[in-house]
């Protein structure tokens, strides 16, 4: 059976290092906007978990654990900035909003094992959506995530497979302290117009709007409704 497959170790091993091999090709591009990332690759802090599918809950419970060992691993060291991507084997032909609905879907499943394992929601953010001052929140430590996969209108944001990137929210305020934040949000931007030819409508300073309207990469109205809730304030 293929979820059999999926247990076998050399299996996922091989999965694992093809996938760190693609996202690193892509990321290594001269055109590629995102210095953050440049940078988390460069220092070898990008660490890859190769999923089954996006519309499947079959790794939930071990990329729940590995976003628990990340902040543990962050709060112990700090230098650097680091992601964790999780890279799935398909749907391969979502659309936007197709993409969207299951990146929610999986946030969802695993905020709600982290309210389920008694996890503190980390105090720095709001676990309210519609908050400008929203994140994530996984073994008490804030993330925020940045959805790619192969139909993203965002060049990007494209990927051959659908991939979920979870950042560190603290670590960009330790920039902000560092007073090296804005320069390197600025970088970003130009980079990212010169490779799409305009400037993402989608991307708004931290407290300005809500974070949560820029994790799937699609642009959405006024009216968008996010539909996470964490459990613990209900």
């Amino acid at each position: 059976m293929e979820h059999s497959k999926l247990l076998d170790p050399d299996d996922r091993a091989r999965n694992r290092d093809e996938r760190e091999a693609a996202i690193a090709a892509m990321i290594s591009q001269p055109q590629f906007p995102c210095v953050g990332a440049k940078s988390a690759l460069a220092r070898d802090n990008l660490k890859v978990i190769a999923g089954h599918r996006l519309d499947s809950n079959w790794d939930d419970l071990e990329i729940h654990r590995e976003l628990l060992e990340w902040a543990r691993e962050y709060r112990d060291s700090t230098e650097g900035l680091r992601s964790l991507a999780v890279i799935f084997d398909g749907p391969l032909n979502l659309s936007e909003t197709e993409f969207e609905n299951l990146l929610w879907a999986r946030i969802q499943s695993l905020a709600d094992k982290d309210a389920w394992l008694g996890q503190d929601y980390d105090s720095r953010v709001s676990s309210d959506p519609g908050d400008p001052h929203f994140s994530l929140s996984f073994g008490g430590e804030a993330f925020f995530v940045i959805g790619l996969h192969p139909n993203a209108s965002r060049p990007a944001r494209r990927f051959a497979f659908p991939m979920l990137v979870f950042n560190l929210h603290d670590q960009f305020e330790r920039l902000r302290e560092q007073g090296n934040y804005e320069k390197m949000r600025d970088t970003i931007l130009a980079r990212d117009v010169k490779l799409a030819g305009d400037i993402n409508p989608m991307l708004a300073k931290y407290g300005q709007a809500s974070e949560a309207r820029q994790y799937s990469g699609r642009q959405v109205g006024e009216d968008w409704q996010c539909p996470f809730q964490d459990r613990r304030g209900s």
